[in-house]
């Protein structure tokens, strides 16, 4: 054990004299990164960390898209890494130098957004639902309809998630189209609904965890970790899956082209594909990883947490949405941009 230590140190010490005063800069979205796991990561390799937040994917595109962001990495859902990709906004991966690669679980190896993983890495992954405090409202919360039509007791006290594809494909859904549907008729009904529905919400905000958390938030649109977090500050809150479908998520971490801390990113990289160190992300934000024995580091309230573990009569319901074509997109940018005014 001893030696084991000392090799340990020996190495350590090696890798901090490598990145000397080395820089790395983080954009992620609010709340999601784990401070013990960016303290961990500067004492093991002398990198100072700089973590910039975004509230949406769009956010976070337009900006990287603008250029000379000084950003190094940045950590899109699933379906905006092709359209990163296609814009000529990431690097494509270097395999030789992530030698824990080979810790992704299987499942999340070859996935459709980023076949074989050359330019992303998993972050976490989860689902977009409907959260609920059962002390303001009791009835059934595994339906879009709580924000589409609410209930009385729910109106002037709803939240939603100001993210695009998420909202927009749960409407669809709820009116019985598919994700990335271009059918007019049913985007007209998607449009009615959520404009009608607006004046019924009290807000589109991106910060609910505190929110559900204090009972200010009596529903919102949320994703699973989120409500985990307020469910553990406030027991009465609770999540549903949309029966009518749900959004599936995986956010992944990627090297953007322009950046100026190519080996600090590549070493982060690196770093948060050890199953211990994964486990620390999930245990902030409350979000399942997709690195191969990061479980047995798991807390273990969330190896049960019916946020994390789907139930299994709802698990069908969910989906990762696609990339859609531009077309699509243009028409979801029309309702959004109307929704929003």
């Amino acid at each position: 054990m001893k030696t084991y230590c000392l090799a340990t140190a020996a190495l350590l010490g090696s890798t901090v004299g490598a990145y000397a005063e080395g820089e790395l800069n983080l954009y992620n979205w609010g709340n999601y990164t784990s401070p013990e796991l960016i303290e961990k990561f500067t004492a093991e390799t002398g990198i100072s960390v700089t973590i910039t937040d975004y509230d949406s994917n769009t956010t976070a595109l337009t900006k990287v898209e603008a250029g000379a962001s000084g950003y190094d990495l940045v950590v899109p859902s699933a379906n905006y890494i092709p359209i990163y990709v296609e814009k000529g906004l990431l690097a494509e991966l270097d395999h030789s130098r992530i030698p824990n690669i080979g810790n992704i679980a299987p499942e999340w190896q070859d996935v459709a957004w980023d076949p074989g993983r050359f330019y992303s890495v998993p972050w976490q992954w989860g689902s977009v639902g409907i959260a609920v405090n059962t002390s303001v409202y009791s009835g059934d919360p595994n339906t879009s309809e709580l924000f589409l039509n609410p209930p009385p007791e729910l109106i002037g006290k709803i939240n939603v998630v100001p993210e695009m594809t998420d909202v927009l494909n749960m409407a669809i859904f709820n009116a019985g189209g598919e994700a990335c549907t271009e059918d007019l008729e049913v985007l007209r009904t998607v449009r009615d609904r959520l404009m009608a529905a607006k004046p019924s919400w009290l807000s589109m905000d991106y910060g609910t965890t505190d929110k559900l958390s204090s009972g200010d938030y009596a529903a919102s649109v949320n994703w699973n970790g989120s409500t985990m977090r307020a469910r553990v500050n406030n027991p009465d809150v609770v999540y549903g899956y949309p029966v009518e479908g749900y959004p599936l998520f995986m956010d992944s971490v990627a090297l953007l082209s322009d950046a100026q801390n190519v080996d600090e990113a590549y070493a982060f990289i690196n770093f948060i594909l050890e199953p211990e160190n994964a486990a620390m992300i999930s245990a902030f934000a409350r979000y399942a990883n997709g690195v191969a024995g990061s479980d047995a580091f798991m807390p273990e309230d969330m190896k049960t947490a019916p946020e994390i573990v789907t139930p299994a009569e709802f698990a069908s319901a969910g989906q990762f949405l696609p990339t859609c074509p531009q077309s699509a997109t243009d028409l979801y940018t029309a309702i959004w941009t109307e929704l929003l005014k």
